[in-house]
Formats: structure tokens, sequence, C-alpha cells
């Protein structure tokens, strides 16, 4: 402990501890969070004022150590008041950032606790108050001040701070482990600092070790910048995520556009003959129907009758999904189209129980008949997995600025491999006189047009969850 204390000044304790919660704040400052939809993302400048204020504010302290001397009266007294501003914001800002972390990550458990902690604070602040005459006799103005500051909302904001960062670090576990962890790191860094920067006043050495608390708390600060520095490393990985993603949609585009125009001259050319064919049957049937009896000719004209169907539906599947053009939007409520789509598929709904959790949402710009189409393919999917009879769940919510709409059966599912491949156009788990592989292909294009996303996962009924998200402007 000697060597410490003669190697490790107290000038170099607050250079290096200042230089820490500075770093802290440049770093996030710095970070392209753009392609982020992490929750901390949102409170992340908090803490970055955390760091720049708190840095600053040892800076500060630093400077009078160093100059004391070589100040005047009214200088000190002037820097120890802008001191005592920043420390008061840097802790402000500190328990800002922790409450907005954890409100954000669990809002409806936690909003509850937020005026009781408000008021807890409040009281304990003007318990240090009235004790002045009693406990701090010996202590300045500025000394006095600063301990409550740092036992109210430094030791409250260091723990608010760290029980966000442990909640962090359970959201991110599925995203990077090695993120995660140094998010709870970092959590358990600011709990000590809570300790040390909180309960433990300045200029006191600790019992055990006889060494500066300014000590720990550069120690702590050290860690805890390193720790969320290694952390922020999600935010490359969710960017190089994106940009990947981005490439593949644009593969895919430019996929769809190469087969469109295929398709759109393959359906032209069998629709004059197809319609041909139809036609010549319509004569063939009415010149002989009154004299033609023989069963086993009507049962191939009736067969050449479908099959002529069934061909021109092909055609007409072709020609939507090849459809480019801009699609024209209004204002509208998705549970409208939502609940029309349902009123059309009341006859095929007849076994199934249909559960619906639709909350109130804003009117966004949309396509009525090109959404209710989506709604209507992706309900029939799960009405014909289900055989007729089973559970359908819809929901509709808003998550900020996105609105979501899950589509839930308890069919068969749909295996790892297909899930790949359930929007490439003409496959289809179907037989091959149920389905043309066209249907989720053109509700992708459709989605797409609206600037919104269609995702399919299995989910643990053993069905399948489609999940739709449509951006609110």
């Amino acid at each position: 402990m000697f060597i410490i204390n003669n190697l490790v000044s107290v000038y170099t304790l607050y250079f290096v501890y200042g230089l820490a919660f500075l770093f802290l704040g440049a770093s996030i400052a710095l970070k392209d969070m753009k392609a982020s939809n992490l929750k901390i993302s949102n409170s992340l400048w908090l803490l970055s004022l955390f760091g720049f204020t708190h840095g600053s504010h040892e800076w500060i302290q630093l400077f009078l150590l160093s100059k004391r001397l070589q100040c005047s009266y009214n200088e000190i007294y002037i820097i120890n008041i802008l001191a005592l501003i920043i420390v008061g914001l840097s802790f402000l800002f500190l328990l800002l950032f922790g409450l907005s972390l954890i409100f954000s990550i669990n809002k409806n458990k936690y909003i509850k606790w937020l005026k009781p902690c408000a008021i807890a604070i409040f009281i304990l602040m003007l318990l240090y108050f009235f004790k002045f005459e009693s406990d701090y006799q010996h202590l300045n103005f500025f000394q006095i001040a600063n301990n409550i500051l740092r036992k109210t909302f430094g030791f409250t904001g260091s723990l608010v701070a760290s029980y966000g960062l442990i909640l962090c670090s359970k959201e991110v576990k599925k995203i990077s482990l090695p993120a995660s962890r140094y998010f709870l790191y970092s959590g358990i860094g600011f709990y000590f600092y809570s300790i040390f920067a909180g309960l433990i006043p300045s200029h006191v050495k600790i019992p055990l070790f006889s060494i500066p608390v300014e000590f720990f708390r550069g120690a702590c600060a050290v860690l805890i910048t390193y720790f969320l520095f290694k952390a922020f490393n999600i935010f490359d990985i969710l960017t190089r995520k994106k940009l990947e993603q981005q490439l593949k949609n644009q593969a895919q585009s430019e996929k769809m556009v190469s087969l469109g125009l295929l398709s759109a001259g393959v359906a032209h050319e069998i629709n004059s003959p197809l319609t041909n064919a139809s036609l010549n049957m319509q004569m063939l049937r009415s010149q002989f129907n009154t004299t033609l009896n023989d069963e086993k000719i009507q049962k191939k004209l009736d067969a050449i009758d479908r099959n002529i169907d069934r061909a021109s539906m092909i055609a007409k599947d072709l020609l939507q999904f090849s459809q480019t053009q801009e699609t024209k939007l209004y204002p509208m409520d998705v549970n409208q189209v939502l609940d029309s789509a349902l009123s059309q598929l009341k006859d095929k709904l007849n076994n199934i129980e249909v559960l619906l959790e639709q909350e109130e949402l804003p009117e966004i710009e949309l396509n009525a008949a090109r959404l209710e189409q989506v709604f209507l393919n992706v309900m029939n999917n799960s009405i014909e997995a289900m055989e007729n009879k089973g559970k359908l769940i819809i929901k509709t919510k808003q998550v900020e600025n996105e609105i979501l709409i899950i589509i839930s059966d308890n069919g068969t599912g749909i295996s790892r491999g297909n899930l790949l491949k359930v929007f490439d156009p003409f496959f289809t788990t179907k037989d091959a006189n149920k389905g043309t592989g066209l249907g989720l292909s053109i509700c992708h294009g459709i989605i797409e047009q609206h600037g919104g996303t269609i995702t399919l996962m299995n989910n643990k009924r053993g069905g399948v969850d489609t999940i739709i998200k449509l951006p609110v402007p």
C-alpha cells in the first residue's frame, strides 16, 4: 500500500479519473447507432453527458489542487461554485440515464416506482440539510453540498444506472454474448462506484488499504469505460447486419424484377390461347348439351374446364406478381382493413376460434385493397395449415414508430429449411393442384411497397407467426 501511495500521486488519480469519463462521453458521442433498435441507444446520450460533465468536474478538482496557491479567494470561490453545479448536473444525468434505460426496457413494470423514488430522494436531501449543524460543523459549505449531492443523486444515480445496465445485458444476450457480458460488468462497476463515489466522502482514505478513495473511484471509472467501450461493439455488429440485409434485399429486388418481366411475358403469351380454349369449350357445351349424354365425355369436358380455369388462375397470379407500378397510398386504419379481411373469411372460420387483440392505432398511408390481399393470403394459409380447425390469434399494436401485426396459428408449422424459401417465387409446400407458390411472394412485394417488412417464424404452439411491420410517419 505504501508503494501505491508513493507511486500514484493525487494529481495522477484525478487526471486519470477525469480522462476515463471524458473518454466515455466521447466514445458514445462518436458512436454510430443509426442501425440499432436497442433500447439503450435512446438513453446513451444521457450517459455521454454524464461522462463529459463528471470528467470535467474531476479536472476542475485537479486544477484546484495544483493551482490553489496561485488563485485569489474570489477565483477559488467561483471555481468551487462551478464545480458544485457540474457535479450535481453529472449525477442528475446519470440518474436520468438509469431511469430512462429501465423504463424503456420494461416501462409497465417500473413506471409505478418513479414517484416514490423521486419523493424518497427529496426527503433524503432534506434530512441531510437538517443535519448541517450537528454533523458538518467542521466542514465548509462546498464540502457539505458536495457530500449531500454524492449521497443522494450520486449514490442513487449510480445504483439505478447499475441496474439498468444489468437489464440491458439480458436484452442483448441473444444478439451478442460478449457484449452482454461487458454490459453486465459495467453495471457491476457502477455498483461499486455508487459506494466509493456516493457513500464515502472525498479525500478520505479507505481504512483497510490506507489508500485515498479517489484511487478506487478512478479504478471504477477506468473499468466502466473499458467495459462499455467493449460493449459498444454491438452497434458495429448491428450496422454490419443491416448492411448485409440491405445487400440481400437489393439482390432479392433485382431477382424479383427479372422474374417479374419474365412472368409478365409468359402470362400475356398464354392468356390468348387460354381465352380461345375457354370460348371453344363454352361453344361445345352449348352445342352438344342436349344431344350429348355420354357420361365419360362429360367428365373429360369438365376436366378440360378445370385445367383451363387453373391455367387462367396461374396466368392471373403471374400478372399480379409482375406488377411493378407504384401503389397509391391513402390514410387509413390498419384495424379496419383487417376487419374487412376477416369478414370475407367468415364462412371459413366457422370451426376456428379467432382471438382478436387490437390496440387503437394511428392512421397511416396504405393501399387498403392490396393490404387486405396480404391479410387474406396469410389467414388462408393459416386456415389450411390448421385443416379448418384450431385457434387463430391476431394482434395489432404500435411499437415506437412501427405498427405491428401478428397473425398466429397452431397448425403444422414450417420446417427450418423451408422458412428461408417461403418468399421465393413458385415455392410451395402444397400439392401441385392447390397452389402456385406466388402468394407469399406477392405479399412480400406489397408490404415492401408500403415500406414495411413481413417475416414468418414457428411459434411455441406448433404453428406459424406471421409478423408484419408497417412504418408510422
